[in-house]
């Protein structure tokens, strides 16, 4: 929903208020026109029309920025349906390639990082079931939103792979991000009875030649995954 839609109708709003509030200024200001509206019949049913069709107005207008915002947050809600995984509450690989696209044809930032993890979850799906592996994947995926804050958009880029783009990124950030995240997962394992978090992951920052394309630093830092 664009934002002059809300502009526009507040506007409108405010003069059809204002024009109220001077109306009713001039009639109980002017003994004349007071006398007119009390007196002359036809003067009173002009009076009222003009009083019902400005309240009239501020009736729809109030309902147009009720639909407005029903529509917006049914907007939001859909949005939220196709770009997030449902599984780890992250942006989806649609989310993901949404992030991607701001960035396709572009040549490619020089504060663009890009951090590609894996979580290893093949042997709890083995041993103990996909219901263990999807609540590992979920368990990783929380450690992650929360290492992020502030820092990175992070995403689930399908199956037990996860990106972490970092829009104005710096090797600060990156380490403060990667920081972050060793220390939940080092806390999350210390637990006896959650099965441990091991996750690998490769890093492309500031690549000149090497990752002309965020696509090319994408697929860089998937090539350098370390840690599996």
């Amino acid at each position: 929903m664009r934002k002059s839609d809300y502009v526009y109708k507040t506007i409108q709003l405010f003069l059809f208020i204002l024009l109220a509030l001077v109306c009713l200024c001039i009639t109980l200001c002017d003994g004349d026109i007071r006398r007119l509206i009390t007196t002359d019949s036809g003067v009173r049913l002009l009076y009222a029309l003009l009083w019902g069709i400005l309240g009239v107005s501020i009736i729809f207008i109030c309902c147009d920025f009720s639909y407005l915002s029903t529509h917006k947050k049914e907007y939001k809600e859909l949005n939220h349906a196709v770009c997030s995984d449902p599984l780890s509450g992250l942006a989806n690989r649609f989310g993901c390639d949404s992030m991607i696209e701001k960035y396709l044809d572009k040549p490619l930032p020089e504060c663009l990082g890009c951090i590609m993890l894996v979580l290893k979850v093949n042997e709890i799906n083995r041993l103990y079931g996909h219901v263990h592996g999807n609540h590992h994947i979920k368990e990783f995926a929380n450690l992650l939103k929360m290492a992020s804050t502030d820092l990175c958009f992070v995403g689930r880029n399908g199956g037990n792979k996860f990106l972490a783009l970092f829009e104005e990124g710096s090797q600060e950030k990156i380490d403060q991000f990667l920081s972050r995240l060793r220390q939940r997962v080092q806390a999350y394992n210390d637990y006896p009875e959650n099965l441990p978090i091991e996750y690998g992951y490769g890093i492309a920052f500031q690549e000149g030649d090497a990752a002309r394309t965020i696509t090319d630093l994408i697929a860089l830092s998937n090539k350098r995954i370390t840690g599996m």
